[in-house]
């Protein structure tokens, strides 16, 4: 048989992983084509889009389990790995790099140790995580009794079934990671199409509107606001409008800002904060994502916003704030001092996330799609191989 008959797939070396409330591949930077084009391609037909049931592809036919993370060892100092993020549009022919994901990024410390990226301490092992879509670092705490990651452990989190090891994770200046401010527009309010919104960037681009304001309760199910036509068309006006007023310039296809509806919380007793319904952008969310979270958070504690009169907001200048969601609730703990202006400032966000290794071993994509010359390299090193028939 020649070697051109008998080289039917390329397979590539990659590990699926669930982080937080998402899923996804995982790749060593150096298992991608270098050719951006070229990988972009590449991770379409990994996870089989464009097609709404993803079905010649590991995607699950949902934004949450359609993602990538590209990992290296850091360019810098104040890192250990560099993780480069990448939602691939379900139903498109695109592959989304405008955001960072949060979820994703706790899997991204278990991988970093299991492909070798970072030593294992006994105990627990601190990876200092570089998010390259937009510049800022976070700090994962990944639990390594032995020097082995463990993903076992009692921790639970809503919208993930059983429980976990515990992966704490620390945000430090995420404020307009990628609008280039806070408060991007300069205001705490704006009035788009005579609907009153926040438009905030704590590590993810935000627009919050109050559920009441579009005649919603926000207490809605996810299917009942997916089905809901008129709301989403309102909800897509109001989002490209306030793109280029959070400095994002066209967002017609891009999938920032999300886009968020609130509410008052629903069990206060518990201690809730605020209800939520987040749209990635055009679909709601089952729950709400990491950043997404901080950034509701903070608009929850600042007064002034679409939040102020809504949330329930502990007292002290550390706060729990519990954002509810459709399938539960999301805790974050913000730091805060008082600023030179006399406003709060957010000085820390932390939270609580888990993850689990789903498999790890190649995923076949067609052999066509990556020439033989674009892979001289990654074959040279090993890490290309052809499947035979």
């Amino acid at each position: 048989m020649s070697d051109t008959i008998a080289r039917r797939q390329t397979r590539i070396r990659s590990m699926m992983m669930r982080g937080g409330t998402s899923k996804g591949a995982m790749f060593l930077a150096s298992d991608l084509p270098d050719d951006a084009s070229l990988r972009d391609r590449v991770l379409l037909a990994v996870m089989g889009s464009p097609d709404p049931r993803q079905i010649d592809g590991l995607g699950g036919a949902d934004p949450l389990t359609s993602k990538v993370a590209i990992v290296s060892p850091s360019s810098r100092a104040d890192a250990d790995v560099d993780y480069l993020f990448a939602q691939v549009v379900v139903n498109e022919a695109r592959v989304d790099y405008g955001q960072n994901c949060g979820n994703i990024l706790a899997a991204v410390g278990p991988f970093a140790i299991e492909r070798g990226l970072v030593q294992a301490a006994d105990g627990h092992t601190r990876v200092a995580i570089h998010m390259v879509n937009t510049g800022q670092i976070a700090v994962a705490t990944v639990a390594t009794p032995e020097g082995v990651v463990d993903y076992e452990g009692d921790a639970r989190i809503d919208g993930v079934p059983g429980t976990a090891a515990a992966i704490p994770l620390s945000f430090r200046d995420t404020a307009g990671s990628t609008c280039g401010a806070l408060l991007p527009t300069g205001s705490r309010v704006d009035v788009i199409d005579g609907v009153r919104v926040t438009c905030i960037d704590n590590g993810m681009p935000l627009v919050l509107m109050r559920a009441a304001d579009l005649d919603r309760t926000g207490y809605e199910t996810r299917e009942q606001l997916d089905a809901d036509d008129a709301l989403k068309a309102r909800i897509e006006a109001i989002r490209l409008k306030v793109g280029p007023l959070m400095n994002l310039g066209d967002v017609s296809a891009r999938t920032v800002p999300k886009m968020c509806l609130v509410a008052e919380p629903r069990d206060i007793e518990a201690g809730g904060t605020i209800h939520t319904r987040t749209f990635i952008p055009h679909r709601c969310h089952a729950s709400i994502g990491v950043l997404g979270a901080v950034s509701v958070a903070t608009a929850a504690v600042m007064p002034g916003t679409v939040c102020d009169g809504v949330a329930r907001v502990p007292d002290g200048l550390t706060k729990r704030v519990s954002v509810e969601h459709p399938t539960g609730e999301f805790s974050v703990e913000l730091t805060l001092r008082n600023g030179a202006d006399g406003e709060l400032e957010v000085v820390d966000a932390a939270l609580l996330r888990t993850a689990r290794w789903l498999f790890d071993g190649e995923v076949g994509i067609p052999a066509s799609l990556w020439s033989n010359a674009s892979r001289t390299s990654h074959v040279a090193a090993g890490v290309v191989h052809d499947a035979h028939v």
